[in-house]
């Protein structure tokens, strides 16, 4: 007897109701492992996306999300300070920013996966019924104290060639006696390394968002199967 013929459509509309059937999954069908590896493999795919994106030449001064501006208090005074002649030293101080952050990034990439290992599975399941950028917040509670520790001396190093940043810091480290500008932005370093730490996470960020909207299209079984739990 032959075998029965199917047409070629109905074989494919039962190939796609194989898969959607193999990731109709809650989150409940997973066991513990199955939530923490994926979620573990999203952390690290997500990690390395943003560390190698960031910490290229431009990786922050090319890319208008995370680009580093002047602190505010300088950037209110540039139409000032353009006309005494030193626009193109805040030009320059933009640029110096921004290479320093895109120094510092590349050395986040141990400390992050330090945290990927420290993960709990409870706090796998946690954070993947948690919302859609709760593996980010994770990773900055985990990571931003150390992190900022081990950027500061990298960003101080370029910031410093400036003039303009030493002056910068002079003026300010006085105001913050007063109270008149933020810890933060009481020198150009200080200002930097928060604002390289918060790029790094919004990236991360968009990692994790775009793994939520699709997947599948991570490229990663483990990751499809868990992720796509939470559909």
């Amino acid at each position: 007897m032959k075998p029965p013929f199917f047409p070629q459509h109905a074989v494919m509309f039962l190939l796609a109701l194989a898969a959607s059937s193999a990731f109709a999954l809650s989150l409940s069908d997973l066991t513990s492992q199955e939530a923490s590896g994926g979620l573990k493999a999203a952390l690290e795919k997500g990690s390395s996306v943003a560390v190698s994106r960031l910490g290229a030449k431009d990786g922050f001064l090319g890319n208008d999300k995370v680009k580093i501006g002047l602190p505010g208090v300088l950037e209110q005074a540039r139409p000032l300070l353009a006309m005494t002649g030193r626009g193109q030293q805040l030009d320059d101080l933009v640029v110096s920013m921004n290479r320093a952050a895109e120094s510092a990034v590349p050395m986040a990439k141990p400390l992050l996966l330090n945290a990927v290992k420290s993960m709990s599975v409870s706090d796998a399941k946690n954070i993947l019924s948690g919302g859609e950028t709760s593996v980010t917040d994770f990773f900055r509670e985990k990571t931003s104290g150390a992190l900022g520790v081990k950027f500061l001396p990298i960003v101080k190093k370029i910031t410093d060639r400036s003039g303009l940043s030493a002056k910068y810091n002079a003026t300010m480290s006085q105001a913050s006696k007063l109270n008149l500008v933020s810890q933060e932005q009481s020198t150009v370093e200080g200002y930097v390394t928060q604002r390289a730490l918060d790029g790094l996470y919004y990236m991360i960020g968009e990692e994790e968002k775009a793994i939520r909207r699709d997947p599948i299209g991570a490229g990663s079984a483990i990751i499809g199967k868990v992720f796509g739990s939470l559909k």
